[in-house]
Formats: structure tokens, C-alpha cells, sequence
């Protein structure tokens, strides 16, 4: 059987479509960012320390993490339609939940709910409008779900602060409520629904062995002195691996495709992404508040100048991204980033360190999109959505990584040395672009 497929949209009726999509894109969206600068008062609220209280992030990007595989295989059985309505449910229910949590033990427990539901809400979003969309229209509807998702790091910390400091951190959660549920009266009127249905099998063991070994080694970094979980979590992933080599194109995750030295440069690069962004941020709101007094808004109006330098970088780069190699791009990316984290070990200016952000930021854009041109740039079009999914993956179990490290090494030494870890880990990154492909090799077609 064929792979689903939604008819593709009238000119006027992609508009409507679009509008329903990414309104439910911004509230999983937002929640990558916005619980940010929660974290100082989830940790007084709920009386847990800062190795605990990461979990709270963590456990959500992993969840996240887990059901991208399970988007295509899911789509593919129930119908895009049916798929979109049950993320937005369970999102809905993680969100009403985490904001009736009681404590730091239930508000993890939400939050992987929550993000079982965010992490299909994204990908279904970028699926449903490029086969909406056509060939032909794909750059211009492409382009306003990057600007939405450029957005969300600029007014998630904005708006977290402003709830926090007026309502409390419950409303964090809340704020979803309304815009989920605009999301959902909008399905019913405008989500297509599919004209053919595929049946394929899903990778039952590989969706429970990569998720328990992905949690156990990161509980034993943050936890310390738990080789034994940490031994336990190595060997589920090795049988992940050895399973899915064997499987092949059965498998939860398409390995193979790591032999593409351009797709295995580009995903490394993309998991240390991750780790060099996803750990400041878990990172610098506290050291904003616990270290600099802020208050909670003041912190998330401190993080805006790297989103907006991220994101003009970005804007900026794209022109340039399929016309020069993925390796000069990301090296000049990650050396101004290098440069925006010196001065967060030699001063506590508050100017100083904004602009420093801004830089760091406009390294990162530079970066990012190069590395994510690697990925897929000496791939077949048939290899593509097997490339979306396990580079996802990577870049969330770095970004889970990079949250856990900062919170270990804080929870331990304090804001200090986690600043210089900061700057020891983007230093690496640069080193990493090593793996990336310096020379022009086109994908086949």
C-alpha cells in the first residue's frame, strides 16, 4: 500500500489549513522555552534541588524524543487527521495536569504526557503542510513555520516571565489551554482528511529499548555514583543498535543511513546543537535569577538578544546555505559563538553580557542551518523522512544531554564552573565540525 497522502490544498483553503497548524505548533512550541525561567521558583515551589527540578525539561524533551519514529508509522495507519487531534489531546491533558501538579515527581510525570503530545504536534505540522502545499508553494508555507518557530525562543522566556511573576508558575501550563482547544474547533472545519492508508508494522522493541536506555544513562549523570544504571542504559542501547542494523528498514530508526558520511557529519554536529544550546538555556535563567537577582520576567528579557541574533543569523544564512559547503559555514558559526561565551567569565555587566548573548546567538544561526543542509544534502529523496526522523532524534537526546550536564555540573560546583563547561562545551562544538563535509556532492535524485 502507498503512503498516506493529503490532497494537496486549493491556493485559499491552505491558508485556514496553515492557521490551524501552527496555532498548535505555538503551544508545543512555547513549552520548549517557556518553562525556562520557571525553574527558580518549580525548585522553592515544590522544595526539589536543581538535579531533580531538570527533569522537568529533560523529561519532556525526551518524550518529545520518543514518538518522533512513531509519527510516519501512525500516520500511516490512523490518517494524519486522527493522529493531529489525539497530539493535541494528550498536549492538553500533560498541560492541565502539570499545572495541578503537587509536586516535583508528578510534574515530571505530566510532562512526559505533555510532550508525548508535542513531539508529534511538530512534525505532523511540517508533514500535513508540505504535502498541502505542493512542490510549488513548499518555500513560502516552509518559511512562515520557521518564522513561527523563530518566534517561539524570543517571547517563551517573555511570556513565562510575565505569567510567573503575575499569576504563578501553574499558568505556564494553562496558558496552553485556549490555544489547543482553538486548535481542535479549527480541525474539525479544516484538516483534510486522507485519501489511502498504509499499513506498516511498528518496531515495538526498539520504541522500548532506545527510550529506557536514553533515561537511564541520563539519570546516571545527573544522579552520580550509579555506574550500575549507567551500565544498564549502555546496553539497552547497544541492543537498539544491534537490532536495528539487523532490521534494517523494519527498524524504529533507519541506522543505514549513517554510512552517508555528509548525514553522519551533519547529525553528530546536530546532537552537539543540542548539547551547546539546549544547556544554556536550562542553565542561564537560573544564573539570570539565583546569581544576578533577577525576577523572572527580567531573566526572560535578558535571554531575547541571542534569539534575535539567532534568528537574523538565520534569515541572513539561508541565502548562502546551498551554495556553500555545510563545514565554512558552521566553523565561522560556532567560532563567533565561542567569542559570545568568553565574556560570561569575565564580567556580570549586564549590557555586556546582552550583547554577548547576541553574538553567541548570531554564531548559532550561522551554524544551524549548514549543519541541517549536511544532513540531508548527499541523500535520495526516498531516504529523506528516514533522515528526519533519526536526526530529530539525535538533536533531542542532545538537547536532553545538554540539560542534564549543566544541571550535574551546577547541582555540584556551582554557577562558576558551569559557565566554564558552557564555554568548554561550544569550544567543542567547534572542534566537531571536523566531521562535516567540506567539499559539494549533491544528493541523488
Amino acid at each position: 500500500m502507498s503512503a498516506p497522502t493529503v490532497a494537496r490544498a486549493p491556493d485559499g483553503s491552505i491558508v485556514p489549513l496553515a492557521a490551524t497548524l501552527l496555532i498548535g505548533a505555538i503551544a508545543a512550541l512555547l513549552d520548549t522555552t517557556i518553562v525556562a525561567v520557571a525553574l527558580d521558583e518549580l525548585g522553592r515551589e515544590l522544595a526539589a534541588p536543581v538535579s531533580t527540578i531538570q527533569w522537568v525539561t529533560t523529561a519532556y524533551v525526551l518524550a518529545m524524543t520518543a514518538v518522533i519514529p512513531l509519527v510516519g508509522w501512525s500516520v500511516g495507519r490512523f490518517g494524519a487527521r486522527a493522529m493531529w487531534l489525539a497530539a493535541l489531546g494528550l498536549f492538553l491533558l500533560g498541560s492541565v495536569l502539570s499545572g495541578l501538579a503537587w509536586s516535583a515527581g508528578s510534574l515530571v510525570g505530566f510532562r512526559v504526557l505533555q510532550g508525548l503530545g508535542g513531539g508529534m504536534i511538530l512534525p505532523l505540522t511540517q508533514l500535513t503542510l508540505a504535502r498541502a502545499a505542493g512542490p510549488d508553494r513548499l518555500g513560502r508555507v516552509m518559511g512562515v513555520v520557521g518564522l513561527v518557530g523563530q518566534l517561539a525562543p524570543i517571547s517563551g522566556p517573555i511570556l513565562g516571565g510575565l505569567l510567573i511573576d503575575g499569576w504563578g508558575w501553574r499558568w505556564i501550563f494553562f496558558v496552553n489551554v485556549p490555544i489547543v482547544v482553538v486548535s481542535m474547533v479549527m480541525t474539525w472545519r479544516w484538516f483534510p482528511r486522507e485519501e489511502e492508508r498504509a499499513d506498516r508494522r511498528l518496531d515495538l522493541g526498539g520504541l522500548v529499548l532506545l527510550p529506557a536506555g536514553l533515561v537511564a544513562l541520563l539519570y546516571a549523570l545527573t544522579e552520580g555514583g550509579a555506574p550500575v544504571i549507567a551500565v544498564a542504559g549502555a546496553a539497552l542501547l547497544a541492543v537498539f543498535v544491534v537490532r536495528s542494523l539487523r532490521r534494517a528498514g523494519a527498524s524504529l530508526l533507519d541506522l543505514r543511513l549513517f554510512a552517508d558520511r555528509s548525514f553522519r557529519g551533519g547529525t553528530v554536529m546536530m546532537f552537539v546543537i543540542g548539547v551547546t544550546t539546549w544547556g544554556p538555556m536550562f542553565l542561564l535563567p537560573l544564573y539570570f535569577q539565583q546569581s544576578r537577582g533577577l525576577s523572572a520576567f527580567d531573566a526572560g528579557l535578558a535571554l531575547v538578544p541571542q534569539s534575535v541574533g539567532l534568528g537574523l543569523a538565520a534569515l541572513l544564512v539561508g541565502r548562502y546555505a546551498d551554495r556553500v559547503p555545510p563545514r565554512p559555514l558552521a566553523v565561522a558559526g560556532l567560532a563567533v559563538a565561542v567569542v559570545g561565551t568568553i565574556p560570561f567569565l569575565l564580567t556580570a555587566d549586564p549590557p555586556l553580557l546582552g550583547a554577548a548573548l547576541f553574538v553567541r546567538g548570531i554564531g548559532f544561526g550561522v551554524a544551524g542551518l549548514p549543519i541541517s543542509v549536511a544532513v540531508y544534502r548527499t541523500l535520495s529523496p526516498a531516504a529523506i523522512p528516514g533522515a528526519t526522523s533519526a536526526s530529530n532524534v539525535v538533536q533531542r537526546v542532545g538537547a536532553a544531554t545538554g540539560t542534564a550536564l549543566m544541571a550535574a555540573i551546577l547541582q555540584a560546583s556551582g554557577f562558576g564552573d558551569a559557565l566554564t563547561w558552557m564555554l568548554v562545551l561550544t569550544a567543542l562544538g567547534l572542534a566537531g565540525t571536523v566531521f562535516l563535509p567540506s567539499w559539494e556532492r549533491r544528493g541523488k535524485s
